[in-house]
């Protein structure tokens, strides 16, 4: 690259042109499927290869993905964690409770003094901090709430084990 520092998406890209590829090859199997008659489909040949093909180059442009972009990426939480407590968007979990003026309000506060929105919340004396974090948890915000119990992983030699126990 002339730019200084830029990392070329070469590797994302072959993967694009092998999802097109694939794309046609599908376009090639529908049209071959279409023309097949009776019981007997002259056209199988060029159905299987496109198939074949089109599973080969799938598995290794993914895995030419994973190793060459994927392996290795680590999210820096802190960073991740500052980006959306500065965020406003969060003042939409915080609506239902403070009402939609008072968010409102302190949504456009936020946007021109450049504050957090909790603090604002806080300094308002709406919430406290213990009810903001209880708010604004990632995995209820992203619905991953736990309605429901956690499951028990039972490995194959448990499972033999609880067999002949006849549990």
């Amino acid at each position: 690259s002339i730019m200084p520092g830029k990392v070329n998406p070469v590797i994302p890209e072959a993967v694009s042109q092998v999802a097109y590829s694939v794309a046609g090859a599908d376009v090639t199997v529908s049209m071959a499927v279409e023309a097949g008659q009776l019981q007997l489909n002259a056209f199988e040949p060029i159905i299987a290869h496109s198939l074949f093909q089109s599973i080969t180059w799938l598995e290794r442009a993914c895995q030419t993905l994973r190793v060459n972009c994927v392996d290795g990426i680590t999210a820096n939480e802190e960073s991740l964690a500052d980006t959306v407590s500065r965020s406003v968007t969060v003042i939409t979990a915080l609506a239902p409770v403070i009402g939609y003026a008072e968010a409102a309000k302190l949504a456009k506060q936020a946007l021109a003094t450049n504050e957090r929105v909790s603090d604002l919340v806080i300094d308002a004396g709406l919430l406290d901090q213990a009810q903001l974090d209880d708010i604004l948890q990632p995995a209820k915000l992203a619905g991953l709430g736990t309605d429901t119990d956690v499951l028990e992983v039972v490995t194959p030699a448990q499972a033999g084990d609880e067999a002949a126990s006849g549990e």
